[in-house]
């Protein structure tokens, strides 16, 4: 779940090869004009949270399947969130999870929205995703691998999908979920598909994005859509993502300097921008240097982490610690299980930033 980036004139190319591919719209009259964007934009305060899982989950199934749904530890951790003056969490689902109880998972996509209103959270759902493990199956999830990030993050629907009948299910999916939600004030935005491409899957995962950005343009629902940007090589998938949002979404986990860049040079399309992953410490991509400079942007900040817990990511991406234990340095996340900071420095800064 990172950002690549190129040289400048990599940028260069993608907007300007962007500006005559009319042809990569789902459908136009139902896009948000840059206007509607940021006078939408303009009735919130600056956007700022963390992508949120709860520490007792290891992926999206087991947050969301009823046999392990935890709504005590998700009301105590967005305590944590509210405490700070986040207001925004970005959250995945999972079709698998629909796939099995379509209503019951509804429910339970409430009872989380009634949490997180309570602390005055609005909620930002991520759709599909190509990150991580492939094969995702209900049931019981894996037991965390020691020192590993991410280790049993399930990617969703984890293959490219080519079969019809493929395709039908999901679109079920993700019309039954924008439809019951579609006037829901609770939730600030759909992000679509988290990384389109990763896993070397490339442009082949063109073929879900495009249907998706179908699906969800054809229910038109209250809330825009978007999906984030996050590898500058994948020009096919970034002109059409660019194209079809409502709001400019993306992930940078690079330095201030290019990560100003990137804001810059999105800013030619004039439309509200929200980072939806920042902040790998070990990276340089900290709150202390990057935080402000978002602010400053008028640009949404979504940090990677909140409670540090099953998912492991306070290990880095490419560095296990096979033994375990706690790095020095941690990775992402903000929280220890009770409630107190890895970092006292960055919990105030969130809160200046906030005034708390």
């Amino acid at each position: 779940m990172r950002i690549k980036h190129r040289f400048l004139i990599s940028f260069l190319l993608l907007f300007s090869s962007f500006a005559v591919q009319a042809q990569h719209v789902t459908n136009a009259s139902n896009i948000w004009s840059a206007e509607k964007a940021n006078a939408w934009y303009a009735t919130h305060k600056w956007i700022n949270g963390s992508n949120f899982i709860p520490s007792s989950a290891i992926n999206q199934l087991e947050m969301w399947q009823a046999n392990t749904f935890d709504p005590k530890t998700i009301d105590r951790e967005l305590g944590y969130a509210e405490s700070v003056g986040f207001n925004t969490m970005r959250v995945f689902l999972h079709s698998v999870a629909w796939s099995v109880d379509h209503k019951g998972f509804k429910q339970r996509v409430n009872t989380y929205l009634t949490i997180a209103n309570k602390h005055h959270i609005q909620t930002i759902f991520v759709f599909f995703d190509d990150c991580w493990n492939a094969n995702p199956q209900p049931g019981k999830q894996p037991e965390p691998k020691t020192g590993i990030h991410n280790s049993g993050w399930m990617q969703d629907p984890g293959r490219v999908i080519t079969k019809p009948s493929d395709f039908l299910n999901l679109k079920a999916y993700v019309d039954d979920m924008l439809t019951t939600f579609r006037h829901d004030k609770r939730i600030l935005l759909w992000d679509l598909y988290n990384e389109p491409g990763n896993n070397k899957k490339n442009d082949s995962s063109l073929g879900l994005l495009t249907k998706v950005f179908t699906w969800a343009h054809a229910v038109n629902p209250d809330q825009p859509v978007s999906c984030g940007l996050w590898n500058w090589d994948l020009l096919k998938l970034n002109q059409f993502q660019l194209k079809n949002s409502d709001v400019i979404t993306y992930h940078d986990y690079d330095t201030p300097d290019l990560h100003l860049l990137a804001i810059k040079l999105l800013k030619i399309y004039d439309r509200p921008m929200i980072c939806t992953e920042y902040m790998a410490r070990k990276r340089n991509s900290t709150f202390e240097n990057t935080m402000p400079m978002l602010k400053k942007e008028k640009v949404g900040a979504i940090n990677w982490g909140l409670v540090n817990g099953k998912t492991n990511t306070i290990y880095a991406w490419d560095t296990p610690m096979p033994k375990g234990g706690e790095p020095k340095l941690w990775f992402h996340d903000i929280f220890r299980k009770d409630g107190t900071p890895f970092n006292k420095q960055d919990v105030d800064l969130i809160k200046k930033l906030n005034g708390k």
